[in-house]
């Protein structure tokens, strides 16, 4: 089963990690300032990683393809590491679709 950890930055600031239930990270978030902005953030991911438009597929300027995931304004909630080939990232979207919705929330940060 999945796993959003909270934690927080050196700066001060909130983030997610939405985790596999192997331990690996699968999507990281943006930086927020208040807990309450990255709690929304998360039931965000759990909304819109239901709706396959919703990620970008992209390709590093290294050439390493990797996803964005974005709410329905548009903004970017999430992004994946770089992953060595189409394939592996495409499974990396499947294991987003799959985790984030029953994903069980690990506040490191109280």
């Amino acid at each position: 089963m999945g796993k959003f950890v909270i934690t927080k930055r050196t700066n001060g600031e909130f983030q997610f990690n939405l985790k596999a239930g192997n331990g690996q990270t699968i999507l990281a978030s943006e930086g927020y300032s208040a807990k309450a902005g990255c709690l929304n953030g998360i039931e965000s991911v759990k909304t819109n990683s239901q709706d396959d438009s919703k990620f970008d597929r992209k390709t590093s300027t290294n050439g390493k393809p990797y996803f964005n995931l974005k709410a329905t304004n548009g903004q970017i909630i999430g992004t994946s590491e770089m992953y060595e080939s189409v394939a592996a990232r495409d499974n990396g979207i499947e294991s987003v679709k799959t985790n984030a919705p029953t994903a069980t929330i690990d506040d490191q940060t109280s």
